[in-house]
């Protein structure tokens, strides 16, 4: 772990297309409150949303470039440190969206995994161009700039929500 802080990917060479379309890989680092007995999981789950490299261009969940010398859970998981300096659980995927660039004219397949935090680092690779936040399901829905991104968290709190039921 401390040689993937260390060493932020730089580059695009590794990058991975699947018919022209770039390949990316997130996630959505989430916690639980503990100490109270909460009834609503809205009440209980927090997300961690990070500010988009360019400043003013809102907020958005960790992700960036799977590579071809990754699996998709280690490209998430790497993401997630370097951008949002956190690590932790990749569960299964949440889903697969294709979304335009906001930057070019390009095509991404984007998939969202949820990573259930362990560790916060104090030192991460983009601390100096990031600021990261816990937030509410509610909170997060009104900054995340990604309408693909708010429907990977409904399918979070979903498979959250169902798991409780069991």
């Amino acid at each position: 772990m401390v040689t993937m802080i260390a060493n932020a990917r730089r580059g695009r060479e590794l990058q991975r297309y699947d018919q022209g379309q770039r390949q990316v890989v997130g996630c959505i680092p989430y916690r639980l409150k503990t100490g109270s007995n909460y009834k609503d999981l809205n009440d209980e789950l927090e997300v961690l949303v990070i500010s988009a490299q360019r400043k003013g261009k809102g907020m958005l969940f960790p992700k960036g470039g799977w590579e071809t010398d990754e699996t998709i859970k280690e490209a998430a998981l790497r993401e997630c440190i370097e951008e949002a300096g956190v690590y932790g659980s990749v569960e299964g995927v949440l889903g697969k969206w294709c979304f335009k660039s906001k930057g070019n004219d390009g095509y991404y397949d984007g998939y969202m995994f949820p990573l259930l935090v362990e560790k916060q680092l104090d030192l991460w690779p983009e601390k100096d161009i990031r600021s990261r936040d816990w937030v509410s399901v509610a909170n997060a829905k009104e900054v995340c700039q990604y309408s693909w991104m708010k429907e990977a968290l409904d399918l979070l709190v979903t498979r959250l929500e169902l798991s409780r039921v069991k």
